[in-house]
């Protein structure tokens, strides 16, 4: 089994909205998204891992996708890149305590290496990230932020249109882009890498320190 095969009948179309409570707020669309079919991913998670953290903060982060250690728990951001991310918060001056934290894909996306047993990181597809969005504008409706830090390429494309580019398009606050229906008016954006990235990085020093200059810039926007 991988996380990424589509065998079968798969959703048509690749949507999550016919999933999402018609009222309610953010308990209630953590207990629709449990059930989201909105793409095939789901078959292979171990669940749908919703957001956390302040219902009406005034910062929110937005990674990428829950990894292995977050679909098993449930939680967001609570693995390797999640403890480097919190260490980064700390640095900057923000009490995580405050802010909400969720994923552009609400499921983990995987291959499946044999010889290991172990479950790699797949990217998500700009079909799945879309299909995953209205997840996405119902936090961000729900919770009204001032500010939205995107973690990476998928969260940024997912916010400010297929062009972002982390490395042009990071650390200054800008208006988001095409508000819809209770999202948008008012907020804005600013970009930042995702911190596994850092974790993969040869310069890991380096890219922590522009890591942690956002978020400083982040908490100097608010």
């Amino acid at each position: 089994m991988t996380g990424t095969r589509d065998d079968g009948p798969a959703p048509e179309p690749y949507d999550a909205t016919p999933f999402l409570p018609a009222r309610g707020g953010l308990p209630a669309h953590r207990r629709a998204a449990a059930d989201c079919r909105g793409c095939p991913l789901h078959r292979y998670a171990g669940g749908t891992v919703f957001g956390r953290g302040a219902a009406h903060a005034r910062l929110m982060l937005v990674g990428e996708q829950p990894g292995d250690q977050e679909d098993r728990e449930g939680e967001p951001f609570v693995g390797p890149a999640g403890r480097l991310l919190s260490r980064a918060l700390r640095e900057a001056g923000l009490a995580e305590e405050e802010l909400y934290l969720t994923n552009a894909v609400k499921h983990f996306k995987f291959t499946e290496e044999e010889t290991r047993k172990r479950r790699i990181h797949k990217a998500p597809s700009l079909r799945e990230t879309l299909a995953c969005r209205p997840w996405l504008m119902a936090e961000l409706r729900l919770v009204s932020p001032e500010l939205i830090v995107t973690l990476g390429a998928t969260a940024g494309r997912a916010l400010l249109g297929p062009s972002f580019r982390v490395g042009s398009d990071r650390g200054v606050p800008r208006p988001l882009p095409e508000p819809e229906e209770g999202v948008g008016d008012g907020m804005r954006v600013l970009a930042t890498v995702h911190p596994s990235a850092v974790l993969r990085a040869k310069d890991r020093d380096g890219m922590y320190e522009g890591l942690v200059a956002d978020l400083k810039a982040a908490a100097a926007a608010l």
